[in-house]
């Protein structure tokens, strides 16, 4: 093996360990909260523990990705890495749960930059003809992280401590960014652009107002109604306008307004977004069926998440061998299709489906997923000249987390909305059907050994036909979906002849190959 091919391997690895450290860390720390919270208090602030990485995940990703494009993936792939690093350092030495929100919002910020630049790295690195491949191979890294975190931090809070959750992305971080520093050599391209700190200023406050207007509307503190909440959702609106204008009138703006002009582009980014309110819908609501219906435990709940993402890892692999062979719409039809048949079979569950069913259905909603972390990755770049492939792909990774923090508000309001007025019918009581307007008391064994079995039944099967109402209502994303599936025509990754491959001219990029 030559040296060049040796550095080629050392880049891979350290971009699929900086993925895994990202994806992990947004799995692993579910299941130690309940010590965190135990230990530093603070249950009131538990949800934005994930939230706040969520929010700066969100907010950094589309500006790590121009950035990069503009001065080298190389820096701000280690300077996000750094900063993952640094903020599990001090999500580590956390002394309340104030600080670990203020030091998971540093680790989302560092996280932002880590899986759109890995991507862009890969398109300079590689040929056409295993870019498939090598994407197939990174969103196996993102399922794998995705099955294995909920575990892991189990093992970890029970017999070691909670707090090396947080440690254990250190050694695996320095590694990964040992392999970009000595195997990955680029030369950044000799464009002179000004940062546009107008639209970034913009954007990211009309993120800020948005992500923060749907994680709290609707809570108890505020109702949506509140003036709090509507003027989030103001600031969200003017804040936007002033960024399209900005972007309009600089010479090189944060996002590239004008790749959405590209239908292929734009298709991409849509059916992302769709991807993210599905994917979500399902990783959010089957444990609650797991635990409210059926009455198992919580880990035996999030364990029911497994099925689902090794699917996803399968998928994703067998989408990057596809890529080769199949245009971008015919891949992502399948994919739909298979969605679409999840949706319906998720959508007539009942108390009495027996719990294997549940878990094939799970399966089914893996498969239909994995495939769109390869397909989307690729056809959002097809055509695009180098300089905005950091840019492109950040964009789908954002539009995919907007579509996940958005089916997580939509979806919960609908669900909810459809259980109280089942609750309503059961229990003529306003009273009665009052202590059951939030279905809590089914998910705490003690509380729900101590009712009658009538009232079990009654409320377990409200929660079961509100849950299922919620995947029958989201058949219309995936037809949706199929929609915009159909805009991405007969469009397919462009391979190099044999004669390109003699001579080396493949696709230019904003680096040099190493």
């Amino acid at each position: 093996m030559d040296l060049k091919q040796t550095k080629i391997n050392w880049v891979v690895a350290g971009l699929l360990l900086g993925i895994f450290v990202g994806a992990l860390d947004q799995t692993i720390v579910s299941t130690a909260m309940p010590t965190v919270v135990t230990e530093l208090g603070g249950f009131e602030h538990y949800v934005w523990v994930f939230s706040a990485y969520m929010i700066a995940t969100v907010v950094a990703t589309p500006i790590f990705g121009k950035l990069s494009d503009i001065y080298g993936r190389k820096l701000f792939f280690q300077l996000g890495l750094v900063l993952f690093l640094l903020g599990s350092v001090l999500c580590g030495i956390a002394g309340s749960m104030t600080e670990l929100i203020v030091y998971r919002a540093i680790q989302g910020i560092g996280g932002g930059a880590l899986m759109p630049i890995a991507f862009a790295v890969i398109f300079d690195i590689f040929p056409p003809e295993k870019r498939g491949k090598m994407n197939g191979l990174f969103g196996a890294v993102f399922g794998l992280s995705s099955v294995f975190g909920p575990a892991l931090g189990a093992y970890i809070t029970d017999y070691i401590d909670w707090r090396w959750v947080f440690y254990i992305n250190v050694p695996i971080g320095l590694v990964a960014l040992s392999l970009m520093h000595f195997g990955y050599r680029e030369k950044a391209a000799q464009r002179k652009q000004t940062i546009d700190w107008g639209g970034a200023t913009t954007l990211v406050t009309a993120i800020l107002g948005f992500m923060f207007a749907i994680e709290l509307g609707g809570s108890e503190t505020y109702a949506w109604g509140s003036w709090q909440i509507v003027g989030l959702f103001a600031l969200f609106v003017v804040c936007f306008l002033l960024f399209l204008a900005f972007e309009r009138k600089v010479a090189h703006p944060i996002v590239e307004l004008k790749l959405f002009k590209s239908r292929l582009f734009t298709a991409s980014q849509a059916i992302g977004f769709l991807y993210g309110i599905i994917m979500v819908s399902g990783a959010t609501y089957i444990p609650l069926f797991i635990q409210g219906v059926y009455g198992e435990s919580a880990s035996a709940a999030g364990q029911t998440l497994t099925p689902m993402m090794v699917a996803v890892v399968v998928s994703s692999m067998v989408g990057g061998r596809l890529i080769n062979k199949m245009s971008y719409r015919s891949i992502m039809l399948i994919s739909t299709i298979i969605l679409a048949v999840a949706m319906i079979l998720l959508g007539t569950m009942t108390v009495d489906t027996p719990r294997w069913t549940v878990t094939l259905y799970m399966v089914l909603v893996g498969l239909g997923i994995g495939v769109n972390f390869v397909v989307l990755n690729i056809s959002v770049l097809h055509g695009l000249p180098g300089q905005y492939k950091g840019a492109a792909i950040s964009l789908i990774t954002f539009f995919r987390t907007i579509g996940s923090a958005l089916g997580v508000t939509v979806l919960g309001v609908i669900q909810k909305v459809d259980y109280k007025a089942r609750v309503e019918s059961l229990f003529p009581d306003p009273a009665q059907a009052a202590q059951f307007a939030d279905p809590k008391a089914l998910l705490i064994p003690q509380v729900r050994a101590t009712l009658p079995q009538d009232v079990i039944a009654g409320v377990t099967k409200a929660l079961a036909g509100s849950i299922s109402y919620l995947f029958l209502v989201s058949i219309l994303i995936t037809v949706v979906g199929f929609a915009f599936v159909l805009m991405l025509g007969r469009a397919r990754m462009e391979l190099p002849s044999a004669a390109d491959k003699d001579q080396g001219n493949l696709e230019p990029g904003p680096v040099s190959h190493m």
